[in-house]
């Protein structure tokens, strides 16, 4: 594959780097920017920790742009560098024991919480506690009611969409079939020339499906349906399950946030297809002629592992952050999120440590099409004491298409929680095998955004974190436009949906970038 045809990939599957004006989606301008900007600029490598669940470290488009920790050497069983941590060569997994064994599900946080009250309240009398009792045992019934009602709802869902999935399933093959065709995109399903009326009426039903929700590809809501089935099982047997119990694989104490020494150097784990998602948007190789194409390409991706298939505890979150941190990262990214924090403290105290480090947090705002103004969500926008997190950076997703469609029908948004929107929609990008696949959430916006923030660290070096993420938000393009609020038929104005009212952009953040330091000169 020559370079050539990546670019031209980029620009039918990767739309997130097309140009709103010179193109037909709603994308940051990223070729645009490396070749009218950057192209006789020199950069230097940029150190971007992507927190998640594991990055498949032999990925023909990641293993050349991974962090390597210069001090430690591999497999000899010595903390080298004695940073804590033994044999970090690429990051760190919070997720695994010392023997190599790892966590890949885990129980939802409200899950945890009912388990640790269950034994305190199940079968007591209200009215024979004492006020504090009471309050604690009022919580136990809200956290009883959620998790039994999530594990049923979760079950029905999953057997919905195993039911649709088989639909879908039998009507692409057999179209696929009968048109004789390699794929079915909505270029062919938009022409098909058949006498056949069903097959007609198929095809007609599959394009108004694919276009209805952003996709241009059938093979692009068969990952979508994967992946939300893979989600809903683990959720309904995992994540609301009280009898399942994961953290005994490590043997910590999960309660005891002053403990960082546990984990192992395995930065894959079970399950990397998120986080290796995640990386690619960042830094996919922009020189290897495969694949796709990252945002920046001056990058070093650390891998730190700590969020498992169910919710993240905060204590790994926080050690993720500081281990981050003290390794040597200039951006974290964070696509994940829980409704629940019992620990927050610790995340706050990690964050704030990485604030008087000068290290940027660009932060998923999550896929419950909530607004997060009045939704409780973590890690949360504002610290414990309602202060703004300064240098962090909270992204909302949107879809390619500049009509009512253009928040991305899950995001999350806030006029005071959400900073700003980043393509988040069927975003193409590298997964675990050297494979590659579309994917949708606000854990592709960030990325995104995080991709953006490293451009800017790397061809601009004395940007400071405040610099980068005011950069990012007066840059980013305000939308006046009308658009569908998520989970609902109400038109709101975009611009009501975050403190900015604005989609990111690379070009325009560059340009502002060059000239402020035109201007310093």
């Amino acid at each position: 594959m020559t370079f050539s045809s990546v670019i031209s990939q980029a620009q039918t599957k990767q739309w997130f780097h097309l140009d709103p004006k010179s193109d037909s989606a709603l994308g940051i301008s990223t070729e645009r920017t490396y070749k009218e900007l950057l192209k006789n600029r020199k950069a230097t490598p940029v150190i971007v920790a992507v927190i998640d669940g594991g990055i498949d470290s032999t990925h023909e488009d990641l293993k050349r742009v991974l962090w390597t920790n210069p001090k430690e050497i591999p497999g000899n069983g010595i903390d080298d560098d004695k940073n804590g941590y033994v044999d970090d060569v690429h990051g760190w997994n919070f997720l695994g024991n010392k023997d190599g064994k790892n966590i890949e599900f885990e129980t939802a946080e409200v899950t945890r919480q009912y388990i640790r009250l269950k034994p305190l309240y199940e079968g007591k009398n209200r009215s024979s506690l004492n006020p504090a009792q009471q309050k604690e045992y009022d919580q136990y019934q809200q956290f009883k009611k959620e998790v039994e009602s999530k594990q049923d709802e979760y079950k029905q869902q999953y057997e919905s969409i195993s039911r649709f999935n088989e639909q879908y399933l039998m009507l692409t093959e057999s179209l696929l079939k009968t048109l004789g065709v390699s794929k079915l995109d909505t270029a062919t399903l938009a022409n098909v020339k058949s006498d056949d009326l069903m097959v007609r009426k198929q095809a007609g039903l599959l394009y108004k499906m694919l276009t209805a929700q952003g996709y241009t590809e059938a093979d692009d809501v068969k990952n979508e349906l994967k992946s939300a089935l893979q989600e809903l099982k683990a959720r309904a047997e995992y994540a609301y399950n009280p009898t399942y119990s994961a953290r005994q694989i490590i043997g910590d104490d999960p309660d005891n946030t002053s403990d960082k020494n546990y984990g192992n150097p395995d930065i894959t784990g079970p399950n990397a297809r998120h986080g290796t998602h995640v990386a690619g948007i960042i830094g996919a190789d922009r020189t290897n002629n495969l694949g796709v194409l990252g945002v920046a390409d001056q990058v070093k991706i650390m891998a730190v592992r700590a969020v498992p298939d169910g919710d993240e505890r905060d204590k790994d979150v926080a050690n993720a952050i500081r281990y981050a941190v003290d390794n040597g990262a200039q951006i974290i990214n964070m696509s994940f999120g829980k409704d629940y924090s019992p620990q927050r403290k610790a995340v706050d105290d990690a964050m704030r440590y990485a604030l008087q480090k000068g290290v940027l947090l660009i932060h998923a705002a999550g896929n419950d099409s909530k607004l997060l103004d009045t939704t409780a969500s973590y890690p949360a926008a504002t610290f414990i004491d309602g202060n703004a997190i300064p240098n962090l950076i909270t992204v909302g997703a949107t879809t390619q298409h500049g009509d009512k469609s253009l928040v991305a029908p899950f995001s999350n948004y806030g006029q005071k929680t959400v900073d700003v929107f980043a393509p988040g929609m069927s975003i193409f990008s590298t997964t675990p095998g050297s494979h590659y696949e579309s994917l949708s959430g606000t854990s592709m916006a960030a990325p995104v955004v995080s991709g953006i923030a490293a451009v800017l660290k790397s061809y601009f070096p004395k940007l400071t974190y405040s610099d980068i993420k005011r950069i990012i938000e007066k840059s980013a393009t305000v939308t006046k436009l009308q658009v569908v609020r998520p989970e609902s038929e109400d038109m709101v104005n975009f611009t009501d949906l975050s403190k900015t009212g604005a989609i990111v952009n690379l070009y325009d953040a560059v340009k502002m970038a060059q000239m402020e330091e035109s201007g310093a000169k």
